[in-house]
Parts: structure tokens; C-alpha cells; sequence
């Protein structure tokens, strides 16, 4: 295949980076040790997104460009990168609390339905990209499955940092639950197996096809196999697992997935190190381990250089989905995909929790190499070319969001420690058939034994919600709740009668608004199941 730049051009391209480097070395940003070098990156990512947002109604752009949209998946990045940022002490409690509380309020409150103009989406679902003052649909985008999931992550992931018993905690808790829980995740399967990719007003479902593995989908289909109100069916995970390539590149056997994007985003919030489900214990490693596979053959790809573009090496390598000298493009390798000699500096520094090792090396080499024709007010630009002599001047909220909540696992493990105690994501890991997840079982862990138990009514629920059960034989029976974080916060008690149906009254006056999970027990036998405190 004959390429556009040709080796005439490359020989142009190779002294003209000798001379510009020349002049960017004169006053490049400066040699600096790990550390600041990582807290530097990680700082100016966040900082794109408290200022790539409309301060108006905290939806976060989806570039750095004048009239830029909203993408509703930086939006969602942005929600884990603000709660990182208060522990950094970059922005106080209270102000990053009051800009999510606004992010949240604008999701929530804006008009749904399948009109095509003057929505932000439907469903609970919301469109790829909002106005950004407006906060309704813009470019005739799509309701999209996958972006409306990470922006559900980061909703969920605000939910679990902001646990206090105070008004503004409780209400972010409140609305967090209110989003998830509207989103109609069985719509979005239309009756197939798996989940739609999207829906258009008027077209509907015609042109999008079925999430199948592997690629970044991994946190939608979680999501929405823990959706208390909108679940999919288990054998949806099956459907997703069935379309992996499990193959070997540079020497490295994983499941691939060309763009390191791919092997990124559910990672971001989800603690896959010793955790797995039957396709992963079937071949002997964790998601997380194939991650890591995935990033050391990215960078063999790069040092064995079989296109011979420019640059490529031990030290500059990272390729996925980014801008490129003709337009937007889903890099990858191995194998080669669209490899048009572009570099994405978020390929390798989201890679940091897997390979330190090499990921650390990588960034020195960009910042201290490239100085400011790479690096500006929000770190590293999106890409660069060297065969091309092409250098990114934008950055987008959805490369930026992985390098701040990345970071951050790899230096405190935070993001994943919270999560793992979000009962709705461990219901989905649960239901996916995962083991090693630590979480309070779900309704189809426990046999019926004997015992059945109604989903208590109302749900969500004000203040009282009666909960129906029937047990084979008569005894003692005690309901337990718990909150999020697996205490018992209520146990109400009573006496089955064989056979006969029974009614439980829990009083949730007094608890925050949140999931809770409630287990009625009778002798050996239990039942789980959840229920959600809205105020």
C-alpha cells in the first residue's frame, strides 16, 4: 500500500524535526524526576476538565476547541477526575462537589423523549454529544450505548466518594441513583443477544450493530447487568465473550484489541488484578493481566517498526484512537490498524498501571524530547506525527480522562478501591460470573431453598417500602439491610408461618438515599436482593 507521505517527504520530515527540535530544546518545559513528572500529567489533565466545562451547567467539552460540544463520556470522566481532585486538594470539597451536583442536575433534569430536536436523550440513555450550553442533542448524534455507560461510571464512581451523612452528599447520592436507574439498558438489546451500539429518532436501530468483544464495551455490559431496574439477561456477557480472538503478538498471548483505548477504559474503575470470569479462568489470567500483555506487545510493535515511520521505538511508542495529521482515526497494534505513524501520548501514560516500567520511560522521552510542540496548559497534546511532521493542537476529554483516574490507581488505587463497593458494579461482576469479587451476594447467588422473596414496593421508595416473602416451613425470619459498604444499618424480625405469604415493613427513615441490599433469612436459607432510598 503506497502512503500519501512517501519517502521523499519522510527525508523532509526527518531534517525539518532536527531543526524544530533544535529550537523547541532551547526552551522545552524542562527535565524534571518521575514523580513531578506524574503529578505534573496528572494535574494538567485534570485541569482540562474544571475548565473545559460550562461553569454554567458543568457539562464538559469534548475537545479543547472554541464551540466544542459536549461529549457526555468526558462529562463522565470528568466526575471521577474532580473527585480525584479534591483528595489532590487541587479544588476544595465543597467546590467540586458543587460542580458535580451541577453536572448531575443538568443530566437529570433535561427533557427525554424520541422527538429529534430538543432533547438530551431517551430512555434514560443520553446522545453522544450536547450542546454545550443548551445541554440537548447536537450533530445529530447517536443515544449512545457505550457513552452514556462511562458516563454512568463516573456517576456511580461520585456516588461512592461523596458518602457522608450531610444534604449535598446525600443529594449527589440521590441523583446518581435517579440516572442509573432510569437508564433502560433492555431497550438498547432490542431483543438480541448482546446491546446495541446506538438509536436515532426516526431511523431507530437501523445501522448500528451489537457490542461484541473485546473493546472498551467491557463497563457497559457491567452496567448494565447490575441495573437494579433495567437488567439484561447474564447470557448477554456469553454474547460479549464469544466474538474475543484470543492470539499471540511480539510473543505475548492475550486477547486482542488493537487500540490500547480498548484495554483502558473499563479499567479505570474497575480492579480487574485478581478478579475472573470463565473465559479468563479457563486460560489462567486476569482482565488485568491481558491489559498488561496488550501494552508490552504495543511497545514490541513499535521497536520492530515494520511501516518504518519515524520515531518509533523502546521510548516512543502508544497507539489509539486520537487525532492525525487527516482527521480522527481508531489507531492500533498489534495487529496494525489505520498505523499512519501517529502518536497518542495517552496510550502509554493510561498504561502506567500495568507497565510502569516502560510507561515512565515513554513519558520522559515525550516531555523532555518534545518540550512545547507536545506539551501545553493541559499536558501532553492529544498526537503527534514525526513522518508527517504533524503535531496535535488539541486536547480531548476523553484521552485526558484516563491519564488522570489512572494515575491515581497507580499511585493510591482509590477509583478502584471505592468501587468495589458499589453494589450495583458487583452485581454485575457477580452476574457475569466473575469470582474473587468481594460484595454482598445478588438474588441469583442463593438458591430458592424453600424461601422466595418478593422485590420490595415501592421501589425506589420514600421513607416506608414492604417487602412480600413466603417460606416453606414456619420459624424465626429477620431482614437485614445493608448500605453500600456491607453494614447492617436495619434488621427488622418476624414469624413465618408454612406456606403462607408474609409482609415486612422496612423503615428507611433516618438512612441516607442510596442501594441498599436486603437479605430475609429463615434457619440456613436466604435471599438477597436490592432496593433504592430516594429523598
Amino acid at each position: 500500500m503506497q502512503r500519501r507521505d512517501g519517502h521523499s517527504s519522510r527525508s523532509w520530515a526527518a531534517g525539518a524535526l532536527a531543526a524544530l527540535l533544535a529550537c523547541a530544546l532551547a526552551a522545552p518545559a524542562g527535565a524534571i524526576g518521575t514523580p513531578a513528572l506524574i503529578d505534573s500529567l496528572q494535574h494538567t489533565a485534570f485541569d482540562y476538565f474544571w475548565n473545559e466545562a460550562n461553569p454554567a451547567n458543568g457539562l464538559v467539552k469534548d475537545r479543547s476547541t472554541s464551540g466544542s460540544p459536549s461529549s457526555i463520556a468526558a462529562t463522565g470522566f470528568g466526575l471521577s477526575a474532580i473527585c480525584i481532585g479534591i483528595d489532590h486538594g487541587w479544588v476544595t470539597r465543597e467546590e467540586g462537589r458543587a460542580r458535580i451536583l451541577l453536572g448531575m442536575q443538568t443530566l437529570w433534569n433535561g427533557p427525554q423523549g424520541d422527538t429529534e430536536f430538543g432533547t438530551n436523550g431517551y430512555r434514560g440513555l443520553f446522545y453522544h454529544f450536547l450542546d454545550i450550553n443548551s445541554g440537548l442533542r447536537t450533530w445529530s448524534s447517536e443515544l449512545s450505548t457505550i457513552d452514556t455507560a462511562l458516563l454512568m461510571a463516573g456517576v456511580l464512581d461520585a456516588r461512592q466518594y461523596f458518602d457522608r451523612d450531610d444534604p449535598g452528599d446525600e443529594e449527589v447520592r440521590a441523583l446518581a441513583d435517579s440516572l442509573y436507574q432510569r437508564v433502560d439498558w433492555e431497550f438498547m438489546r432490542n431483543g438480541g443477544n448482546g446491546l446495541r451500539m446506538g438509536w436515532k429518532p426516526g431511523t431507530g436501530f437501523s445501522g448500528y450493530g451489537y457490542w461484541i468483544g473485546y473493546n472498551e464495551a467491557m463497563i457497559l455490559y457491567l452496567l448494565a447487568l447490575g441495573s437494579p431496574t433495567h437488567p439484561v439477561p447474564t447470557f448477554t456477557w456469553g454474547y460479549w465473550t464469544s466474538g474475543y480472538n484470543w492470539s499471540t503478538q511480539y510473543g505475548y498471548t492475550y486477547v486482542i484489541f488493537p487500540p490500547l483505548f480498548g484495554h483502558q477504559y473499563s479499567h479505570c474503575w474497575v480492579d480487574f488484578r485478581i478478579i475472573q470470569d470463565e473465559y479468563m479462568r479457563i486460560r489462567g489470567i486476569t482482565y488485568h493481566e491481558n491489559s498488561r500483555r496488550a501494552t508490552l506487545a504495543a511497545r514490541e510493535y513499535c521497536i520492530a517498526n515494520p511501516l518504518a515511520w519515524t520515531g518509533y521505538g523502546p521510548d516512543l511508542w502508544g497507539l489509539t484512537a486520537s487525532d492525525d495529521p487527516d482527521g480522527y482515526l481508531a489507531h492500533g497494534a498489534p495487529p496494525a490498524q489505520n498505523d499512519n505513524g501517529t502518536i497518542t501520548p495517552t496510550a502509554a501514560a493510561s498504561s502506567i498501571v500495568f507497565a510502569p516500567e516502560i510507561v515512565t520511560p515513554a513519558l520522559h522521552n515525550m516531555y523532555d524530547t518534545y518540550g512545547s510542540m507536545l506539551w501545553g496548559r493541559y499536558g501532553f497534546k492529544d498526537a503527534f506525527n514525526l513522518s508527517r511532521f504533524w503535531w496535535g493542537t488539541d486536547w480531548i476529554g476523553i484521552d485526558q480522562g484516563p491519564i488522570v483516574i489512572m494515575i491515581e490507581n497507580y499511585l493510591t488505587g482509590s477509583v478502584w478501591r471505592r468501587n468495589k463497593t458499589n453494589a450495583d458494579l458487583m452485581r454485575g461482576l457477580a452476574r457475569a460470573g466473575f469470582t474473587g469479587i468481594s460484595s454482598v451476594p445478588d438474588d441469583d447467588t442463593w438458591p430458592p431453598g424453600g424461601l422466595e422473596v418478593a422485590q420490595n414496593t415501592p421501589n425506589p421508595f420514600r421513607g416506608v417500602t414492604t417487602i412480600a416473602y413466603r417460606a416453606a416451613r414456619a420459624g424465626r425470619v429477620t431482614l437485614k439491610i445493608y448500605d453500600v459498604r456491607g453494614r447492617c444499618v436495619r434488621t427488622v424480625s418476624d414469624d413465618a408461618t408454612a406456606g403462607g405469604v408474609r409482609q415486612l415493613e422496612f423503615d428507611a427513615r433516618g438512612l441516607p438515599s442510596g442501594v441498599y441490599s436486603y437479605c430475609i433469612e429463615i434457619g440456613a436459607q436466604r435471599q438477597w436482593k436490592t432496593c433504592t432510598i430516594i429523598k
